[in-house]
């Protein structure tokens, strides 16, 4: 696993779903740590609508999950999905991507100086590449915020998928959306703590996939077991 603010080294990620009301854990599913948060997640999700016959309405998640290919799957399926705001890249004293506006019905960006960035290409990850034109960014003032490219082209990319992503984040600044979403911190991250905590999850027992997959059923039956012995007393 490398990633940000975690230590490196060799993990296992266990990918949990709890349910929104009573923080019941539906699923519990083992990758090794170097597997993206969102690659099983459509999966998992579909397998537990099929499995239980769950009719889901909304979904609260971490900016983990925050690609196209998720935000497109939620639409797909008619899912109302939240997912945390997740920090651009951004390099010091250079124009943030949100400064240049799409405009679809020329499918083209607009710069801050007002200047069409036109649609050069799409490569085989799905990003649309727009380029402008160098002959009028050699003479922009603007230039040595906009990129430092020796061929004098800046470059903007979009996701063929990104009016999904966009839909997306507009429902995380919506009352309900951010209803949704406060939940996490009341379900999802108390079960992780609980298990870690309490349960000896921080570890792993044993090596390989299914030995910790087993570790984790187990963890999560019993975590289930307090739980609604609670709720029935």
């Amino acid at each position: 696993m490398v990633r940000d603010g975690k230590p490196k080294g060799f993990f296992y990620l266990d990918h949990r779903t709890v349910d929104g009301k009573c923080n019941i854990i539906t699923d519990t599913h083992v990758t090794a740590a170097n597997i993206h948060d969102s690659i099983p997640y459509l999966e998992r999700l579909d397998h537990q609508r099929k499995k239980f016959g769950f009719e889901v309405e909304h979904v609260g998640l971490d900016a983990g999950y925050y690609t196209p290919p998720l935000c497109k799957g939620l639409d797909d399926r008619n899912i109302y999905g939240v997912i945390a705001y997740r920090k651009p890249n951004h390099k010091k004293g250079y124009f943030y991507k949100r400064q240049f506006t799409y405009l679809p019905d020329e499918d083209c960006y607009l710069c801050p100086e007002n200047q069409k960035i036109k649609y050069k290409t799409t490569d085989r990850k799905g990003y649309r590449m727009y380029h402008s034109n160098p002959d009028i960014c050699s003479v922009c003032l603007s230039l040595h915020k906009c990129t430092h490219s020796r061929n004098r082209i800046k470059v903007v990319t979009r996701h063929v998928w990104d009016d999904s992503k966009e839909r997306i984040n507009q429902n995380r600044l919506q009352p309900k959306g951010k209803k949704i979403y406060s939940r996490r911190k009341e379900t999802i991250e108390r079960s992780f703590a609980d298990s870690k905590q309490l349960h000896g999850l921080r570890y792993a027992r044993y090596r390989g996939l299914k030995k910790v997959y087993d570790q984790c059923l187990l963890t999560a039956a019993c975590q289930n077991m307090k739980k609604i012995a609670n709720m029935v007393a």
